[in-house]
C-alpha cells in the first residue's frame, strides 16, 4: 500500500492514504493526445472523403466534428473525442455527415474506424508520443508493488500494441478496452471487470484519467477516489466545471492536477 500527498503553497490538494491498486486511462493520461489523436483524426477524416467521394475543402469541417482543430494541432476541450467514449462518438459523427447529405451507418463508420487503426498502428511510432511525467510516477508505484491496470475507450489491440512499441508491457497487469465489454466505459463495467481481475478493493483503489468520463467510470464501479490530470484535452479550470454536478456522498470531488510530477509516494511499508 502507498500514500499519496502533494502540495500547492500551504494547500494540502492530495492527500490518500492506503492505496493498494491504481486503474490509468490511457490517451491523455499517459499518451499525448493531441499529438495521438490529432494524426488518428486526420486519417479518419482523409479515408471519409474518399469514401463517399467528398470535396477536399470538407477536411478541416470534418476534422472539427471530430473535435480536432486542424489550425491549431489540438483536440478540442469540449469537443465529441474529449467528452464520449467511440460509440457516440460515431452515432454524432453520422448525423454531422447526414448534414452534408451523406448518409451511411454505424456500422459503416465503425469499419472505416478499424480500417484507419489498423494502419495508423502499423506506423505508430510516428504518431504516439508519452507524457514524461505520467510514466515516471507508473514506474515508481510499479517499485513498490502497487497493481495497476489501464480502463481505455480505445481498443484493447492497440493498446497493447503501445505497451509493446515503448516497453511498458510490465507496468500494467491489466488492459480493458473498448471490445471487452458491449458497455461504455462511462457505464462503469469495464471498470469493474479491471477491479475483478485484479482482485482489488475498490475503497483502496484509485482511477486516474483526463476527462469527466474516467470519474463517472469510477464512481459507477464503486471507486471513491479519482485523480483528474489538465494533460490531455480539458483544462483543470474546465474539468472543475465539468465534474461539479457529479459529486456525491460515496464519490467525492476528484483531486485535480496539472499532472502527476508533484506527487509524493509513501510506501507504507516503510513507515509502519
Amino acid at each position: 500500500m502507498i500514500n499519496l500527498k502533494t502540495k500547492n503553497s500551504s494547500e494540502n490538494i492530495l492527500n490518500l492514504n492506503n492505496i493498494e491498486t491504481i486503474l490509468f486511462d490511457k490517451d491523455g493520461t499517459f499518451i499525448d493526445l493531441h499529438y495521438f489523436w490529432g494524426k488518428m483524426t486526420e486519417l479518419r477524416v482523409a479515408e471519409v472523403l474518399e469514401i463517399f467521394n467528398l470535396k477536399k475543402n470538407l477536411f478541416n469541417k470534418l476534422c472539427f466534428y471530430l473535435g480536432y482543430d486542424t489550425s491549431s494541432g489540438k483536440m478540442l476541450s469540449d469537443g465529441i473525442t474529449a467528452l464520449y467514449s467511440r460509440p457516440k462518438i460515431i452515432e454524432i459523427f453520422k448525423n454531422d455527415l447526414k448534414n452534408h447529405n451523406i448518409n451511411t451507418t454505424n456500422q459503416q463508420l465503425e469499419n472505416i474506424f478499424d480500417s484507419v487503426n489498423k494502419r495508423f498502428y502499423e506506423n505508430m511510432q510516428e504518431y504516439t508520443k508519452p507524457i514524461d511525467s505520467a510514466i515516471v510516477f507508473i514506474k515508481k508505484i510499479r517499485k513498490v508493488g502497487i497493481k495497476t491496470g489501464i480502463v481505455t475507450s480505445d481498443s484493447k489491440e492497440s493498446t497493447l500494441l503501445t505497451l509493446k512499441h515503448f516497453r511498458w508491457e510490465s507496468l500494467f497487469d491489466v488492459v480493458i478496452g473498448r471490445e471487452s465489454s458491449p458497455m461504455s466505459k462511462e457505464s462503469g463495467v469495464p471498470t469493474k471487470m479491471a477491479l475483478e481481475m485484479l482482485k482489488a478493493n475498490p475503497l483502496k483503489t484509485l482511477m486516474i484519467g483526463d476527462a469527466p468520463m474516467d470519474y463517472i467510470s469510477a464512481q459507477n464501479a464503486g471507486i471513491k477516489y479519482t485523480i483528474l490530470v489538465a494533460t490531455g484535452q480539458v483544462n483543470s479550470e474546465t474539468l472543475k466545471k465539468q465534474t461539479v454536478s457529479l459529486y456525491n456522498e460515496e464519490s467525492p470531488r476528484p483531486f485535480i492536477l496539472e499532472n502527476l510530477a508533484n506527487i509524493e509516494i509513501e510506501d507504507c511499508k516503510l513507515i509502519s
